[in-house]
């Protein structure tokens, strides 16, 4: 196997369990609304959020009309006309407090720290990303975090990647590895500029894409052996 110096990692379900924390914000607006919270609702919203988050990874949304119109359509779906921008600044207020760890991330990136360069490639909100990585304690492990609000695009697009490469300086593209939970974000994006991936598949989802990464973990843990084996 490769000897890696340079590892990004995604966030979201990767690093920290966004599912845990979705599911905590939406509860939590739901509370404040005063409006009943559904599982069958919960699943709608995420439909709809998983749609116009790809919709932005493929570039025919920007990121300010994503979150700010996604609860004005979800509303709509059932009846409801509200204010989209004013639900989305309750729900991100919610969103900031939630760092709820995956399994065996901050033990890994403990002992990855003292051996790899680490940084952070998300799609996101930066004040949301930074807080929320300084709350589950994995902030001071990473060199940078890059943002797709900060850097003007998003992954899986190439110009995503050559702005973080052009800030890390001298980076050997062969001796750099992606690890993320996304065919078409994490893995695609790698793919773009020339980079092994790892797709982080805890649910051992069947991949019937033609996105095809280097290697595929079910659980962090295994990410060891594929960097640390020949590291001497």
């Amino acid at each position: 196997m490769k000897q890696y110096q340079t590892l990004l990692f995604d966030l979201d379900d990767t690093l920290l369990d966004f599912g845990q924390t979705e599911n905590q914000a939406l509860m939590k607006l739901f509370t404040e609304l005063q409006l009943p919270l559904t599982d069958d609702m919960k699943e709608t919203y995420k439909m709809f959020n998983t749609g116009l988050w790809r919709a932005h990874e493929e570039g025919k949304i920007e990121r300010d009309e994503l979150v700010n119109t996604r609860f004005a359509i979800f509303f709509e779906h059932y009846g409801k006309k509200v204010d989209g921008v004013e639900y989305e600044r309750k729900y991100r207020n919610y969103l900031d407090e939630g760092h709820h760890l995956i399994d065996g991330a901050l033990e890994l990136i403990q002992e990855l720290y003292q051996k790899y360069d680490l940084y952070i490639v998300t799609n996101g909100v930066v004040s949301t990303q930074e807080r929320r990585l300084k709350d589950s304690g994995l902030a001071p492990y990473f060199r940078h975090v890059f943002v797709s609000e900060e850097v003007g695009y998003q992954k899986p697009r190439k110009e995503f990647f050559d702005y973080v490469f052009q800030h890390l300086g001298k980076v050997e593209l062969d001796k750099t590895l992606i690890i993320g939970d996304s065919l078409t974000s994490d893995i695609k994006g790698g793919l773009n500029v020339g980079i092994d991936t790892c797709w982080f598949n805890p649910h051992r989802i069947v991949n019937n894409l033609a996105v095809k990464p280097t290697y595929e973990i079910a659980e962090l843990e295994e990410l060891k052996r594929i960097v640390l084996n020949n590291r001497s």
